[in-house]
């Protein structure tokens, strides 16, 4: 009977005009899940308050409007755009067992689950530049990032977000799928979703792979570029005092940058080779990777900054 229920499903999608897809919550666990929504809640409550009070403190106060600051605001609005595009999904699951989810829907969610974890790639290599010009060339620090040039990155970051993901997605629209209708997490993730179809995918492989190569296959050549100056510029400088406080400006966003690609390369070689694995496994995997940088950058950067340090002491003495 329910081997007859799964070739019915399949059949109504292939068929269908409209197909739906099945969220998964935690494998293995349903019976719990109620309760393991807890710490969810606890860690998108921490992630949405840390990553809103860096905005806040660094919108409100003026000794704070400075080129890294700006980084560092842009990078807290794309951590609440990635908590906020999956918590929704996440936490329904997890509470109603609101599994369902309409391929439209599905490509709503791709659409800013990916574009801001491309934002994020693009700040974190923003980041990376400043801390370069900072240490490198810093009597040159703001004639080159001036507020102008700033905005300019911005904007060439949303561009590119929308030229590479809305031909990708769209291109959804077209496929059949045939292949079962349960995803592996608790959000639609393009690669979970494709592996789904029974149409020729070659298209959509190879301006995935166009998109990967302008993404990552640019940004990471770029921010250990950046590194690799830094590293050769704190080297030279002759005073050991010098050259740790040189360093220790770049704890932060070194945290950030490891935070952000140890979980995005693991859950990907996890997709890619990790048939065997548990589904438990992947599904761990997919929560960590979006819940652990916006709940520690806000953590990161109030402890090793300490102009965002004392602003927040502050605040939080007066109330």
């Amino acid at each position: 009977m329910l081997q007859f229920q799964d070739n019915m499903e399949i059949l109504s999608n292939l068929t269908s005009s409209f197909p739906t897809f099945l969220l998964t919550g935690i494998p293995g666990l349903e019976s719990v899940q109620a309760w393991l929504s807890i710490p969810f809640c606890c860690l998108y409550a921490i992630a949405l308050s840390g990553n809103s009070m860096i905005l806040f403190v660094i919108i409100t106060q003026k000794s704070l409007h400075e080129p890294m600051y700006y980084f560092l605001s842009m990078l807290s609005a794309t951590d609440l755009g990635l908590t906020i595009s999956t918590m929704s999904t996440t936490l329904a699951v997890l509470w109603f067992d609101a599994n369902k989810i309409s391929l439209d829907s599905c490509i709503i969610q791709m659409f800013f689950l990916h574009g801001f974890t491309l934002m994020e790639m693009g700040v974190l290599v923003g980041m990376a530049f400043d801390r370069y010009v900072a240490i490198c060339k810093p009597l040159r620090y703001t004639t080159i990032l001036t507020n102008s040039r700033i905005i300019q990155m911005a904007l060439l970051m949303v561009i590119r977000i929308t030229v590479l993901l809305v031909p990708l997605l769209l291109l959804l629209k077209h496929l059949s799928f045939c292949r079962g209708n349960a995803l592996s997490h608790s959000y639609c993730y393009h690669p979970d979703v494709i592996k789904l179809a029974c149409s020729d995918i070659r298209t959509n492989s190879i301006y995935g792979l166009i998109g990967l190569i302008l993404t990552t296959g640019i940004d990471t050549p770029c921010i250990i570029l950046s590194y690799i100056m830094i590293i050769r510029s704190v080297l030279s400088i002759a005073s050991p005092e010098e050259r740790h406080k040189a360093f220790s400006t770049c704890v932060s966003h070194i945290g950030a940058v490891a935070i952000f690609y140890i979980p995005m390369i693991i859950l990907s070689l996890v997709h890619r080779y990790g048939r065997t694995a548990p589904r438990v496994a992947h599904s761990m995997m997919a929560n960590v990777y979006l819940i652990l940088p916006p709940v520690l950058n806000p953590i990161i950067y109030s402890v090793k900054t300490r102009q965002i340090r004392k602003v927040i002491l502050n605040l939080l003495w007066q109330k």
